[in-house]
């Protein structure tokens, strides 16, 4: 057992009510031991660190975790890497950039990696982090407000070139793509459409499988390149 599955473990044997896993890796010891100071403060939060991306995806491995919240630029495995690797051994886990870099570059690999999220060290305090975990535990997604502006740049570069062909989605699956796309999360988009939490997961998946995507974030993206929201749902 890794000591990051002990800990969990740990956490879960003291604990009576169902907590969200987290698990934070980022090679800055101080950076991690901040966070964790406060965050494994909070009462729904089950709080591990690691020092790299190999330590992270041997924790995922044994005990998949409900979030990470995982830094861009590492040492050896980048976490663009890192991303792909979890998002292959645990699609369910919501994965958090939580890094110092502002580059678009990084911002746009890890969506396409699977990101649920994208937030700025600099300019996220703890009880923003701690609001991130719950949201994207939640199913889903946020970025931070300056690399919000960017995306929203690259969308109208998009929007100049020509939308990819329409994947071969049912009416279904094309109603839940708009919310999505919209920001509904999964129990928002049940209770709109009047079906279970499971079955908009699944309509998700197979969304995702069809438009060979990797998160409901790239899949947005394509929603409001391809001008979906403007069809009635």
């Amino acid at each position: 057992m890794t000591d990051a599955a002990r800990a969990w473990h740990d956490a879960r044997v003291t604990s009576r009510a169902p907590r969200i896993r987290v698990l934070l890796v980022d090679d800055q010891e101080l950076f991690r031991r901040g966070v964790s100071m406060v965050l494994g403060a909070d009462a729904d939060l089950e709080l591990v660190e690691v020092g790299d991306g190999d330590q992270a995806i041997a924790a995922v491995e044994e005990t998949p975790a409900d979030v990470v919240l995982l830094d861009v630029r590492m040492p050896g495995r980048s976490g663009v890497e890192v991303c792909k690797t979890i998002k292959s051994i645990s699609p369910s886990t919501g994965i958090i950039m939580l890094t110092a870099s502002d580059e678009e570059s990084d911002l746009y690999e890890s969506i396409r990696s699977g990101a649920s999220g994208y937030l700025l060290k600099d300019g996220s305090t703890y009880d923003q982090v701690a609001e991130a975990v719950r949201l994207v535990a939640a199913g889903q997604s946020l970025i931070s407000p300056s690399m919000a502006t960017k995306l929203l740049d690259e969308f109208v570069q998009m929007s100049r070139s020509p939308a990819p062909a329409t994947a071969q989605l049912t009416a279904r699956e094309l109603q839940v793509l708009r919310l999505v796309a919209k920001g509904l999360s999964n129990r928002e988009i049940a209770e709109e459409l009047f079906i279970s939490e499971n079955t908009v997961k699944n309509h998700i998946r197979n969304m995702l499988e069809k438009l060979q995507m990797k998160s409901r974030m790239e899949a947005a993206m394509y929603a409001v390149r391809s001008n979906l929201l403007d069809d009635p749902v």
